[in-house]
């Protein structure tokens, strides 16, 4: 029997507990789970490709079917090179649904293979991006239930708080 492998792709800088969330949701489907943490040339990331995917290994230790890899290029080439058929995308708001809907519909036509699945985040999360996680750590705001206790541990650290 053929095990269904999905990719849940981002940059994850830094993963929130919105991306956890997803995870953890995602994984529940008894599949193989690909989170794919983009390397993306034309971004200045907080934390480099390898972090991430660190931060990501450690987050998601106790998921058996949950592995971390990173990627460039185009997200249909990663998932031709994992065998994935579907993309889990999260959606915070209506917002993010015209963009990611284009994004979908891109990668249909390259790739017919492969389908979208978009989960709505959680209401606790809707309002968390990895953006505001950082500019609140910046200016020693308080971030504590934005994020995972390590990554709260690891940009305190990062910005010497």
């Amino acid at each position: 029997m053929n095990t269904l492998t999905a990719v849940y792709p981002g940059s994850f800088d830094p993963p929130t507990n919105g991306h956890m969330d997803i995870i953890e949701r995602a994984a529940s489907f008894n599949g193989r789970l690909i989170v794919g943490v983009l390397a993306n040339p034309s971004k200045s990331p907080l934390f480099s490709v390898e972090e991430r995917v660190e931060l990501l290994k450690e987050l998601t230790k106790d998921i058996p079917n949950v592995e971390i890899s990173s990627f460039s290029g185009l997200l249909v080439d990663f998932c031709r090179k994992v065998g994935a058929r579907i993309v889990i995308r999260g959606l915070r708001a209506v917002t993010d649904f015209e963009f990611e809907f284009q994004m979908a519909l891109t990668n249909k036509t390259m790739s017919p293979e492969l389908e979208t699945l978009f989960m709505p985040t959680s209401t606790d999360y809707v309002w968390i991006s990895s953006s505001v996680v950082k500019e609140v750590a910046m200016f020693d705001g308080e971030f504590e239930g934005m994020v995972p206790k390590l990554i709260k541990d690891v940009l305190d650290k990062k910005f010497n708080r």
